[in-house]
């Protein structure tokens, strides 16, 4: 009976913090709509007492559990060293990344694979271009280099257009190569995820190629030379 009791009141208990939380969130939800016209993906409880976490996308905000204060900024965790905002950011685009099929990649992958990163990438970007000349000594190291495209002239450009004849080529891999080199690519169209990519781009907020998503969803902006790269990508895998 004292067993049947205990579950009870803890059915109870959860109960009401359940009927608590969702009468928050809603009060929560009303005061956003004062200053913010979109509609949060989602509210939750932050580690700073008082305050909850917002989510819209990628983007974080906070307001406290009255409804009266927002704020946006980076939480840092003192005692952990760790910025629990960008940890947040991190997670929303590894989630993004995570939301594409490696069929819609163009995926470079040595024997062994130690670590991935995705990369987004504009044919016709010199730093893109030598990025890509090393490729084989990244393979070497173990690294699967994984693309997606970025031309940042946009829809229709001369950029966009090699981005889809390399995609609908027989050999997407060697196509990609032969274009970054500057040479001659067969111009094609067929179903493509060109659009996707560039869709995706916008989700994340990137503005320059090439572009790397680390494991642990941190952006490195811009070419680096093999051993910093390497360095990144085993830290961010904890390794």
């Amino acid at each position: 009976m004292k067993r049947v009791l205990t579950v009870f009141l803890m059915l109870v208990a959860w109960v009401s913090n359940a009927a608590y939380a969702d009468a928050t969130t809603d009060k929560l939800r009303g005061a956003l709509k004062r200053v913010i016209s979109a509609e949060p993906d989602s509210i939750n409880a932050s580690q700073m007492p008082g305050m909850y976490e917002v989510l819209y996308g990628l983007d974080v905000v906070y307001i406290s559990e009255d409804g009266r204060f927002l704020m946006s900024g980076s939480i840092i965790d003192i005692d952990a060293g760790k910025n629990l905002t960008e940890e947040r950011r991190a997670e929303g685009r590894l989630s993004l990344i995570n939301s594409v099929d490696e069929s819609d990649m163009i995926i470079f992958s040595p024997k062994e694979v130690k670590y991935r990163v995705t990369v987004f990438t504009d044919i016709d970007c010199m730093y893109c271009r030598r990025l890509h000349t090393e490729i084989g000594e990244l393979n070497q190291r173990g690294v699967e280099v994984r693309y997606l495209f970025f031309p940042r002239a946009g829809l229709n450009s001369k950029s966009y257009k090699k981005a889809v004849s390399v995609w609908c080529s027989d050999n997407r891999q060697e196509a990609l190569t032969q274009a970054k080199l500057g040479k001659h690519v067969a111009e094609k169209t067929c179903d493509n995820p060109v659009d996707e990519h560039m869709a995706l781009v916008n989700k994340l907020g990137l503005t320059g190629t090439p572009a790397s998503v680390l494991s642990n969803g941190q952006i490195v902006p811009g070419y680096l030379p093999v051993d910093r790269y390497e360095k990144l990508l085993r830290g961010a895998a904890g390794s």
